[in-house]
């Protein structure tokens, strides 16, 4: 495995979104319905973000050891390139310290009780990261949430185009010890964390997927995290579009918080799987 990388990746001192999105778009098969959806893996902060945090260079990389979904991208790209049908991926190039594109960007969002909105104002230990409210919401907001928002609904568009239907599969982990800023942090805490939504999660998709990660353990349904994304323009109104998060144990795959053992190769291989099967159905 390759050495992990623990330090706060900054941008060229010009990023920015006249300079280029924060995220990218991988191409797969025109004919696979997947998209594999990397919301979380990413450490890098833009230097303009970066002078609005209230933590120093040191708290900072620690928090990103507890707040990354470390090696996401990998485990997605493996999968993508062992599946059958290679799927699409949509990776965010961002930190979720810029801004969380899976929170709801208002008072509908339940993390904002712990300052963990679309714009976190708070640490996984519940410590001052911004200012509160913080000043520059509005255009981080503007700069990163809707450019993200608006691409990864065109990209489900373009798979809804191009097959008839889009199956999102938000790739996640989560540490093996419950961190302060969780909400539902008392239940169990499974080797595989199935997340669901009532419209958007069908009974065949859950089976596929238990199928497919029974070698990694136990798995249970939204526990200690719940939920999937699917963008706003297609939620709750668009039945071709199936989703489910995927939240694997950082112990799974990882040497927490963020050393890659062989559990990774053993977690992109079932996802493979699952993206072969759905390819199938």
């Amino acid at each position: 495995m390759d050495t992990p990388d623990r330090s706060v990746h900054a941008a060229a001192p010009d990023d920015g979104p006249d300079d280029g999105p924060a995220y990218r778009l991988v191409a797969g098969d025109p004919a696979s319905p997947v998209l594999l959806h990397v919301p979380h893996g990413s450490r890098t902060v833009p230097p303009r973000v970066r002078s609005g945090l209230l933590l120093d260079d040191a708290a900072l990389a620690r928090e990103m050891d507890l707040i990354t979904d470390a090696h996401t991208q990998e485990i997605a790209a493996r999968a993508a390139g062992a599946a059958p049908l290679r799927p699409w991926q949509f990776v965010n190039e961002r930190s979720r310290l810029v801004v969380d594109p899976e929170r709801f960007p208002d008072e509908r969002e339940e993390m904002r009780a712990v300052g963990m909105g679309a714009v976190y104002t708070r640490t996984t230990h519940r410590a001052p990261l911004r200012p509160e409210p913080p000043a520059d919401e509005t255009e981080l907001l503007a700069a990163y949430f809707a450019p993200y928002a608006e691409a990864m609904t065109r990209a489900v568009d373009d798979r809804l185009a191009a097959t008839g239907r889009a199956v999102i599969i938000d790739v996640h982990s989560y540490p093996s010890r419950a961190l302060p800023y969780e909400l539902h942090g008392t239940g169990p805490r499974p080797p595989v964390c199935l997340g669901t939504d009532p419209f958007h999660t069908p009974d065949e998709l859950l089976v596929l997927a238990r199928d497919a990660f029974a070698p990694l353990g136990d798995i249970a349904l939204d526990t200690p995290f719940a939920g999937t994304y699917v963008p706003l323009r297609h939620y709750g109104r668009d039945r071709r579009v199936s989703a489910l998060m995927l939240e694997l144990r950082r112990d799974v795959y990882l040497d927490e918080p963020v050393t890659p053992h062989d559990g990774l190769t053993k977690a992109a291989d079932a996802l493979a799987r699952l993206v072969a099967e759905v390819d199938r159905g």
